[in-house]
């Protein structure tokens, strides 16, 4: 059975759907992110570019697993940093940052009024949860779940085969 479409689904799907989930919070949900939550995109940014080329690599399946196993690796990456900022958030260890949101750039003028009227989004405070689990948390869990299963079907004999 071949399991490479599969992993390569996965590897577009799952950083997919949990950057759209991070950026309805942001928008539809008034969920500002802070520095950490931002560094959880990143990776998964990274898996999709990854992940779509595996796609392009379809015809070269040895290619295309080498890019469906870094968009896994991207995606676990997300996934490790959300443990460690959901640990942040519980209070576990501290953080590395000073965790506010940056206020972009401009005149000298506008720079205070935007550092004035910039909300202060703090790393070790869980806006939103659900069942005692942080956004953070959710997307440490999925994302270390969802690249250990792209990687465990990749490594299925047959996979590129």
């Amino acid at each position: 059975m071949k399991t490479l479409p599969l992993a390569r689904a996965l590897a577009l799907i799952v950083p997919l759907a949990l950057l759209g989930g991070a950026y309805v919070s942001q928008y539809g949900g008034g969920l500002p992110p802070c520095e950490m939550c931002w560094w959880q995109r990143y990776p998964h940014m990274a898996a999709i570019a990854l992940a779509l080329a595996a796609f392009a690599a379809k015809g070269r399946p040895c290619l295309s697993a080498a890019f469906t196993a870094l968009a896994a690796l991207a995606v676990g990456i997300s996934g490790g940093i959300g443990i460690f900022h959901a640990g942040v958030e519980y209070g576990w260890w501290q953080g590395l940052t000073a965790c506010s949101t940056s206020p972009g750039g401009g005149s000298s003028a506008d720079i205070l009024d935007r550092i004035m009227a910039t909300p202060i989004t703090r790393c070790d405070v869980a806006p939103w949860s659900l069942f005692g689990i942080s956004l953070a948390g959710y997307n440490g869990l999925l994302s270390l779940g969802a690249a250990l299963a792209i990687l465990g079907l990749l490594s299925r004999k047959g996979a590129t085969a």
